[in-house]
């Protein structure tokens, strides 16, 4: 059986996110989904270690890495109108998750249960889910943070949001990795070499 499942998620490449918004740095999920996953990977790694965690760190950043997959079929939902209202909400849900189903169906049926463990959201256990959350929102306030140093105010209210939605998170991880890494992205490349 020859699968298009790779061919098709290689494309979330050209799938732009922030689309309610002028962007100075563009950025698509493809670019994003690898940022979550690096970002989930240090957030479960700081939870075992300095925080009593039991995670199984690299299903973690394999869910984490193809969390956006769906929106190949449904493409990037802005925020504000997915969360727009609960209706709303419940409807997108719904498509992402038939999305995924059908994601999962372009893959050869010997390997369907593994990925179905990781591509669809409702299989992946809570606590690992948590942690992506987490790193997604850590995502969102990082580029926030990244057009506001580059002038474009069209940000601001969305990195206050985000950078609240943080602060409130019951997760030391999250505040860990705030503390320690979070502010060196504003850094430029000669900053960080020197």
């Amino acid at each position: 059986m020859k699968s298009h499942f790779y061919a098709y998620i290689s494309k979330t490449r050209w799938l732009q996110r922030w689309g309610l918004k002028r962007n100075v740095v563009t950025e698509n999920v493809m670019e994003h989904s690898w940022e979550v996953s690096t970002i989930a990977h240090a957030l479960a790694l700081i939870k075992n270690k300095y925080f009593d965690g039991d995670l199984d760190v690299n299903a973690i950043v394999v869910a984490a890495l193809y969390h956006d997959c769906g929106e190949v079929i449904t493409g990037d939902m802005p925020s504000p109108i997915k969360y727009h209202s609960p209706e709303i909400t419940r409807a997108y849900k719904s498509i992402e998750h038939q999305a995924e189903k059908e994601l999962l169906g372009l893959l050869p049926e010997e390997l369907q249960q593994e990925f179905s463990s990781v591509l669809v959201q409702a299989n992946i256990p809570q606590q690992h889910h948590r942690i992506i959350k987490a790193a997604d929102t850590i995502s969102a306030y990082l580029k926030c943070q990244m057009e506001l140093s580059s002038g474009n105010q069209e940000f601001a209210k969305a990195a206050e949001s985000i950078k609240a939605n943080l602060d409130k998170l019951d997760q030391p991880e999250v505040h860990h990795f705030m503390t320690v890494f979070a502010e060196s992205y504003a850094l430029t490349l000669d900053e960080l070499l020197t």
